[in-house]
């Protein structure tokens, strides 16, 4: 919304949720867990409005307007982080050498990609949680960023250059996205 020359963007704190600013720090906090981020910006203001969370500028350059919708959409995805969670679904996918996928400690462990002999490992970036059940694999969290990287780090060390993917289409990959995590 623009008001003489001033943007103003709110997002509304559903109920169970608790909001708090230090600074330029925003913590929200929720049934699934507490999320905090930084949001300094020299012409950019967080603010907590009542029941809102506020992202304003006063007369905004583009780049400035860009970052407006940039912080609405964190804050956005944090309240729905403490409050839903998000959850990727991988498929592992192998037709000519079977692949064993495991969690040890903080990494996944792939073992015998395209009949290797030595173990690829990804890490689990926040506190991400990867379950392995057969051919599935899960992540699933409250930090969107964080559930995300960690997706493609699985993705990313089961993929090899140099063979045609539309032949050799062994690996992991994303098959699902969403933001209600199974409880």
């Amino acid at each position: 919304m623009t008001i003489a020359g001033k943007i103003v963007s709110t997002i509304a704190i559903p109920d169970g949720v608790t909001v708090s600013q230090d600074g330029n720090i925003l913590k929200v906090k929720g049934p699934k867990g507490e999320l905090s981020r930084n949001f300094a910006h020299p012409s950019v203001n967080v603010a907590i409005d009542g029941s809102n969370v506020a992202v304003s500028c006063e007369f905004p350059t583009i780049r400035e307007k860009a970052m407006v919708g940039t912080f609405h959409a964190h804050v956005r995805n944090m309240v729905r982080g403490v409050t839903e969670g998000y959850l990727y679904e991988l498929k592992v996918v192998f037709s000519h050498f079977p692949m064993k996928v495991a969690v040890k400690g903080d990494r996944v462990e792939i073992d015998n990609y395209m009949g290797g002999h030595a173990p690829r490992f990804a890490n689990i970036v926040g506190g991400c949680k990867v379950k392995v059940n057969g051919a599935d694999v899960t992540v699933e969290g409250i930090d969107i960023e964080a559930v995300g990287q960690t997706a493609a780090n699985i993705e990313r060390a089961a993929s090899r250059g140099g063979f045609d993917k539309r032949v050799f289409q062994d690996g992991i990959y994303v098959i699902k996205k969403s933001h209600k995590v199974r409880e």
